[in-house]
């Protein structure tokens, strides 16, 4: 968890309205991305996924892509009146627009155990899209496979509850594994790149992950070979950096992906001060087309922090112990 100290001296001075409206990015028209000493566009820095866009476009928009600046400022004005009052739990990834816009689905998620509160995040900042999903076009996932519903089922009929013990919890509240890359925002969602001629070095906050990315044209591991992150390989189409990652441990289940999954980032200076990642996602066994998303990544003077997961990761005793509660109740009939 990162404090802005920005945002605390706001708070001190100030009502907070940490929910920002932002016009589409753009650069002026004779922008040219910078260049590294060796001639490749410079990509170099830290970069901050803190916009507030969905994932999927909430229903209320329908074919609706872009919001026109009068839309956007309404939709901020209404985040910004009941932001407050909500656990931090419910303002992160879609939650924070599909609860300010009433979806019912996405109502009370905390409401049970609590949560830090709305104060402990950064600021958030909205744009015109209605989704970070550019593909398909209605800006949704698209349909699982019948494999995909066969493992699920699978899974769901496997013995043994999901709190039995710490191995029945998922890895990410065992502090083992985090998906790379993350397209979360808003929590410890900042990444740092750093470039040579033969190679991208990414460093992912969340998780305190790192890719190093050859781009010298050498192949893809044998498949045989998983990795948790999958196996990356980087190539340059002009002024684009494509990585091409494969590979994945089963076990990651990246984006609820299987081992086929094959996912393709593209990143691109957009701007002086932001840089896209398109990724798109392909997995056969999975989804029944592929999908794309593209984040929008913001400059950022913020020093990177160590996710120290297993020093604070109070969670865990306390998930098994309500477990435990939950099985003594059950058993005395309360």
């Amino acid at each position: 968890m990162r404090v802005r100290w920005c945002a605390l001296i706001v708070v001190a001075l100030m009502s907070w309205v940490p929910v920002t409206a932002m016009g589409q990015t753009a650069a002026p028209e004779d922008w040219t991305a910078p260049r590294t000493p060796f001639g490749q566009p410079d990509l170099s820095g830290t970069w901050a996924n803190n916009r507030a866009t969905p994932m999927q476009r909430p229903e209320q928009f329908g074919d609706k892509a872009s919001l026109t600046d009068e839309e956007l400022a309404e939709l901020t004005s209404q985040i910004a009146a009941f932001r407050d009052s909500e656990q931090a739990g419910d303002l992160l990834g879609d939650r924070l627009i599909q609860q300010a816009l009433g979806n019912s689905e996405f109502q009370d998620f905390d409401a049970e155990t609590g949560n830090y509160n709305a104060f402990w995040l950064v600021d958030r900042q909205l744009d015109n899209r209605t989704s970070l999903i550019t593909a398909p076009a209605n800006g949704r996932r698209p349909s699982r496979t019948e494999a995909a519903n066969t493992r699920a089922r699978e899974r769901a009929a496997s013995p043994g509850g999901p709190s039995d013990g710490p191995e029945s919890r998922g890895l990410g509240d065992r502090c083992l594994h985090f998906a790379v890359p993350s397209m979360g925002s808003g929590y410890n969602s900042y990444f740092q790149l750093f470039q040579t001629p033969d190679q991208v070095t990414i460093i992912q906050e969340m998780g305190h992950l790192v890719r190093t990315i050859p781009l010298d044209g050498r192949p893809h591991l044998d498949e045989k070979i998983p990795q948790w992150i999958g196996n990356a390989r980087g190539r340059w189409e002009g002024d684009t950096l494509v990585v091409e990652t494969r590979n994945y441990d089963p076990k990651s289940s990246y984006s609820g992906g299987s081992s086929n999954l094959v996912l393709v980032e593209r990143f691109s200076r957009v701007s002086p001060t932001v840089l896209r990642q398109e990724l798109t996602l392909t997995d056969a066994d999975t989804w029944t087309s592929p999908w794309t998303v593209e984040l929008l990544l913001d400059q950022s003077q913020d020093l990177m922090f160590e996710y120290a997961c297993h020093e604070g990761n109070y969670a865990m005793p306390g998930i098994l112990g309500g477990a435990r509660a939950e099985e003594r109740a059950a058993d005395t009939g309360q």
